[in-house]
């Protein structure tokens, strides 16, 4: 039973489906996580005894580089799995995540060199945290010109699914970077087994819009892979049925 589950799970036709009774209700639920999130953080929140109002950016800078890893993390092991049972739906998520964690990823490296600026004194300093996400954003960047570069679909599924893989092992250099090595970039305020240093009043809004910021990123990625769907199945019969009506 469960492994015919996972057969229907890996249908084209049956995600379709599925994703597009839940599509309306995720995007409407991201918006309003965000506007509340990231509106009562930038408007309502009160200014940090030390960074005064420039600490603001981490409503969108902490979702952004937090969703950088995380789609990287998801993708790599959808690829694992595409790579090891040929399921085509993984390797046209994997397509369509690409795009969307690269984008996140500059977003958190933008943000965070709009953060130091008035906090370090710089842009940009070669520091541990930062240059491990600037690694995963070339290994983003990889994956979507060897995608780009491959003209079988098959190879390409492989050849990314590999590299995906490979690249799991800068995540932990990401997360314990200010752990392992003295660096600027500040450690985590949120922890999930020991205490967090942010105060309510902050913390509240923060999770809200990363919860937010991770139910677009979803609304997102099913869009995009129901347009791979329709692309890549458009010689089959439910696809030309579903365009003819």
């Amino acid at each position: 039973m469960r492994w015919t589950f996972f057969h229907k799970f890996a249908s084209p036709k049956w995600f379709y489906d599925i994703s597009g009774r839940f599509l309306p209700w995720i995007g409407l639920l991201a918006s309003a996580l965000i506007l509340t999130g990231v509106g009562w953080g930038l408007f309502w929140t009160p200014p940090d005894y030390l960074q005064g109002n420039s600490y603001r950016i981490i409503f969108i800078h902490v979702p952004s580089a937090s969703l950088a890893m995380s789609v990287y993390a998801g993708m790599a092991i959808i690829a694992g799995i595409g790579f090891i049972w040929k399921i085509k739906l993984a390797d046209m998520a994997v397509k369509c995540l690409a795009p969307i964690g690269a984008s996140f990823c500059a977003l958190a490296l933008l943000t965070g060199a709009i953060w130091g600026k008035p906090t370090w004194g710089t842009w940009w300093v070669w520091d541990a945290r930062l240059t491990s996400v600037l690694i995963l954003m070339f290994l983003y960047l990889g994956l979507i010109a060897l995608r780009e570069a491959m003209n079988s679909q098959d190879s390409a599924a492989r050849a990314c699914a590999v590299l995906s893989l490979v690249g799991l092992v800068n995540l932990p250099i990401i997360k314990y970077s200010v752990e392992w090595w003295n660096t600027l970039h500040q450690g985590p305020s949120i922890k999930v087994t020991g205490e967090t240093t942010m105060a309510p009043e902050m913390l509240t809004p923060l999770l809200i819009s990363i919860a937010g910021f991770y139910l677009f990123c979803l609304f997102v990625f099913l869009l995009r892979l129901r347009a791979e769907i329709l692309e890549r199945e458009q010689r089959t019969r439910w696809v030309k049925q579903l365009l003819a009506s």
